[in-house]
């Protein structure tokens, strides 16, 4: 295997490759950091002496230490998946995406969105970026601001006095997602263009200048207040979450790290759908996404639904919906007990199963109290077409339900 060569899986579909293709070293580091995202079979009898790996339903770009990299690619197509991301976070009103649907793989759109950021990041700092005022608590040897009397009384001999001050700061919160970001994109190894590169070093310099580099999560980024003084890093940071929430472990490779860019699509599937239903549904049903109970005298059962769906004026649970994003084409036990068992914590008598594609095996039962169905939203095809089949399902359910 040549440095710069990349292996190429397709979701939940498996390849064989000679052993002198992938250095042990290599397939050691991919079964301890990303096991659950491919799976690796050392050569064997049973594998005709071959290393085989398998896409455990992950999408991206891992990078290697010195043999290049595993590309994990799609079963959607790229415009599907791009779609699918696109309402996920919340980006579709800002039409960012326009023009990046020709992006010819995961890693080239990921550059392209990286680009996107830096560039309005830079337009941010040109423009100033936000500042704010932080009260301080601190011991100085002048007085700044309001005295602490109480500090001051307590110990009325001090060669230092205790303040509380504000200062007009612009390391806050909302630039310091910005500068863990793009720090990460650039220390990702995934920007292999000279221009989306230098756009994005030139923008992690400058912020890193006067904003503390601090750890965000995707979750850090979302439910923020913004004014009109910050209004437009409400889409930076929905740009920052995209990235965050799709970064997974750093890699350390000697002198530098390398971050690879990972989408889980069972994850991607169960948000996309939660987000289309928001935008799509009539008006007189509330889509609820991660409803979660506490059962038990002590609340220590926890149980959360992907989807629960209520009608608006009455607050009533009409329906119970989860997502069955995987390779299998038929409803597990496993997939019935559990929608089953969420809609009679609620109340429900409806429970539906969402899946990802026109091969399934259509499922209609009730044995007990409570119906399940299978709906499909189908990735496949037009992500409109789709919506519209899929919603016309499932107001039938939910006029029954009503």
């Amino acid at each position: 295997m040549s440095p710069h060569q990349t292996i190429e899986l397709v979701e939940f579909e498996t390849r064989y490759f000679q052993r002198s293709n992938l250095p042990e070293e290599e397939a050691q580091r991919i079964y301890i950091q990303y096991g659950d995202k491919v799976n690796v079979e050392w050569p064997t009898l049973k594998t005709q002496y071959k290393w085989r790996l398998t896409s455990l339903g992950w999408v991206g770009y891992i990078p290697l230490a010195n043999y290049g990299g595993i590309s994990l690619k799609p079963k959607v197509t790229l415009r599907n998946l791009f779609g699918m991301l696109e309402y996920a976070y919340d980006l579709k009103s800002f039409k960012l995406l326009e023009g990046h649907y020709e992006s010819n793989s995961i890693r080239d759109f990921y550059e392209r969105l990286a680009t996107v950021l830096a560039e309005r990041v830079l337009k941010r700092i040109r423009q100033g970026l936000y500042r704010t005022y932080i009260e301080e608590h601190t011991s100085l040897s002048f007085v700044r601001g309001k005295l602490d009397l109480g500090v001051l009384c307590s110990s009325p001999v001090r060669s230092r006095v205790v303040c509380y001050s504000e200062d007009h700061t612009l390391d806050i919160e909302d630039n310091q997602i910005l500068a863990w970001t793009l720090h990460n994109i650039v220390r990702s190894g995934l920007l292999t263009r000279e221009k989306p590169l230098n756009v994005a070093r030139k923008a992690d310099r400058i912020l890193r200048n006067s904003i503390s580099l601090k750890c965000f999560t995707g979750i850090g980024c979302a439910n923020r207040t913004y004014n009109r003084l910050n209004a437009d890093y409400e889409i930076l940071h929905k740009l920052c979450r995209f990235f965050l929430d799709n970064t997974g472990p750093t890699q350390d490779t000697g002198g530098h790290s390398m971050i690879p860019f990972l989408v889980d699509m069972a994850h991607l599937f169960e948000l996309f759908v939660s987000r289309w239903l928001e935008e799509k549904i009539d008006s007189r049903y509330l889509v609820q996404r991660q409803e979660s109970l506490y059962i038990g005298k002590q609340s220590t059962l926890r149980m959360q639904m992907d989807i629960l769906i209520s009608d608006r004026q009455s607050q009533k649970p009409l329906c119970v919906l989860d997502t069955k994003y995987k390779r299998d084409n038929s409803v597990s036990p496993s997939d019935y007990y559990q929608v089953v068992a969420y809609a009679d914590a609620v109340s429900c008598q409806q429970a539906a199963l969402i899946y990802p594609s026109e091969s399934l095996v259509p499922f209609d039962a009730k044995p007990g109290g409570i119906r399940v169905r299978t709906i499909v939203f189908d990735l496949g095809t037009d992500l409109d077409d789709a919506g519209k089949k899929f919603i016309q399902t499932l107001y039938s359910i939910l006029e029954n339900a009503a």
